[in-house]
C-alpha cells in the first residue's frame, strides 16, 4: 500500500518528467496555438509542481541541498547572463 510519502514523490517524479518533455515540444512546435497550448499545459504543470513541492517540504518528505552562498549565486548569474 503507497504511503502518503511515497504518492507525493511519485507523482512529483511524474511532473518533473512531464515538464522536461514540454521544454522539447514548445521548442520544436511550428504551429503558434499549438506551441501557446503546450506553454500554459507546462505553467499549469509548473504550478502544480511547486504546490506539490511545498507540500513535500512541509511535511519533511524531501530535504532540500544546503543554499548556495550568495557570491556563488551571482557568479552563476553573470554567467548566464554573460552567454546571452
Amino acid at each position: 500500500m503507497f504511503q502518503d510519502k511515497d504518492m507525493v514523490n511519485d507523482y512529483l517524479e511524474g511532473l518533473n518528467a512531464s515538464l522536461k518533455g514540454y521544454a522539447g515540444y514548445i521548442s520544436e512546435s511550428n504551429n503558434p496555438e499549438l506551441r501557446q497550448t503546450l506553454i500554459q499545459l507546462r505553467n499549469q504543470d509548473e504550478a502544480r509542481q511547486r504546490t506539490l513541492y511545498n507540500y513535500a517540504l512541509q511535511k519533511g518528505y524531501y530535504k532540500p541541498a544546503a543554499p548556495a552562498a550568495p557570491e556563488i549565486v551571482q557568479q552563476f548569474r553573470s554567467e548566464l547572463t554573460s552567454n546571452q
